[in-house]
């Protein structure tokens, strides 16, 4: 009975069948139809085999181990590269901008399949690197032609309140290559593009070899965030408590020092601890947990939170870059969300808002002139959006750069939902003290 049914389950009409329904499934699941133009190629690789498909061995010839390893690796590097591309792909946090919710030296697993799955705009380029190639500098990954436009195939679900998002960096799309860490445009606003150009070398990229970035999305098409006093506020109410949100304190002492071990217990890297001996005032991020905490130690006199009241010089850092918006990341907004298919009356005063939308995510021709705005060559004093956005936040209020400093994230630049950490390392121990089992295989909220 066993032998029957492994010989039915190697019998090449069988194969085919199950290798030609997976492709149609595949195949409607993108939505490109043209594809059905691979089933002759599965048909003759299993049924009439008139192509050598493999053409690194030859037919009848008995397989070597440098075959065999051959034959694996091809395996293996299809594969991975179709389940990256479609389904889950592996995520490392490198800054503290999630923190306490993410740890910097957190593995994630990021599913595709959460929101849908978007086809890349670079389908050829070397597998398993995001925009450089490997032991290189600057030398790309990708080949720029040909160019796909953006199409997400169908998932599970929709971007929600709160969900922890990877997206693609919105104004990634020009990096100056000496300075990939900063932006483009934040460097050309505070010295000036000329000065950027003469200095720098200047590269565009596409959306889906822009640098990853992770965020919560604290705010979904048509809702109207405001941040007040370091609050954040999404249609009029406070946003709800979930993760671990913190914020920058002083903490004044009378004079004697915090034992470093209270540190370590709460979790307080060393780079975040900042001390000034003459004032003996310590600056640390602190969550809700940790604050209360901090206010039982006997020899803390004071605590104090952050906040930038500053409401002149901030606008070149702060969306929307125009000194007319006097905002900072302590006291930003109100502003509303775009949403697909709704229109927004425009004037020279709100156009700061959506000129990068309709001009650079929506690719259409956007100039003033006289007072009157015009699109694609034609006076206009509303617009309908194209595409849905989204207002992303890191939980380390102060110390994340996020849409409060360079604006909305257009649909076409998520990646996909953050769902759960395989691996945290701690990088101020050493191996095996700096694994922190805790967090492993856990889900991210």
């Amino acid at each position: 009975m066993f032998q029957k049914v492994k010989d039915f389950l190697k019998n090449k009409y069988f194969r085919f069948t199950f290798a030609a329904i997976i492709f149609i499934l595949w195949v409607v699941w993108i939505g490109n139809y043209w594809l059905l133009l691979g089933l002759p190629i599965i048909f003759d690789f299993y049924i009439t085999q008139k192509v050598n498909w493999t053409f690194w061995k030859k037919r009848g010839q008995k397989k070597t181990v440098l075959i065999e390893w051959v034959d694996a690796i091809i395996f293996a590097v299809v594969a991975a590269t179709l389940i990256r591309m479609f389904f889950i792909e592996a995520y490392t946090i490198p800054t503290s901008s999630m923190e306490k919710s993410l740890l910097v030296g957190d593995y994630l697993f990021v599913s595709k399949v959460a929101y849908g799955p978007k086809l890349p705009n670079t389908p050829i380029s070397f597998p398993f690197v995001h925009h450089t190639l490997p032991f290189t500098k600057y030398t790309k990954s990708f080949i720029e032609w040909p160019r796909w436009p953006y199409k997400r195939i169908a998932g599970f679900g929709q971007i929600k309140r709160n969900d922890v998002v990877v997206f693609n960096f919105p104004e990634g799309d020009t990096v100056c290559l000496q300075d990939q860490n900063s932006s483009y445009y934040t460097l050309a606003r505070i010295y000036g593009r000329d000065y950027i150009r003469q200095n720098y070398d200047i590269i565009y990229r596409p959306v889906d070899k822009r640098e990853n970035y992770i965020k919560r999305c604290v705010g979904i098409p048509g809702d109207t965030i405001q941040v007040i006093h370091g609050s954040l506020f999404v249609n009029g109410k406070e946003q709800a408590k979930i993760g671990k949100r913190q914020y920058n304190y002083q903490i004044r002492t009378n004079g004697s020092t915090i034992n470093p071990i209270r540190f370590e217990e709460m979790g307080i890297a060393r780079s975040d601890i900042n001390y000034n001996a003459q004032e003996s005032v310590y600056i640390l991020p602190l969550t809700e947990e940790m604050l209360e905490r901090f206010k039982t130690f006997s020899n803390i006199t004071e605590i104090t939170r952050n906040e930038n009241t500053d409401s002149t010089v901030m606008w070149k850092l702060i969306f929307p870059h125009d000194p007319r918006y006097k905002w900072n990341e302590d006291n930003f907004g109100p502003l509303w969300i775009p949403k697909k298919g709704a229109t927004v009356t425009l004037t020279t005063d709100n156009l700061p808002l959506y000129q990068r939308i309709i001009d650079v995510y929506e690719n259409n021709d956007l100039r003033v002139e006289n007072g009157t705005i015009y699109i694609n060559g034609e006076p206009a004093n509303s617009y309908t959006f194209k595409m849905d956005y989204y207002f992303m936040m890191g939980d380390n209020r102060h110390n994340s750069a996020d849409s409060r400093f360079w604006g909305f994230v257009p649909e076409d630049h998520v990646v996909g939902k953050a769902s759960f950490i395989w691996l945290s390392l701690d990088k101020d121990k050493r191996f095996p003290a700096n694994i922190r089992f805790k967090r492993m295989f856990t889900t991210i909220k």
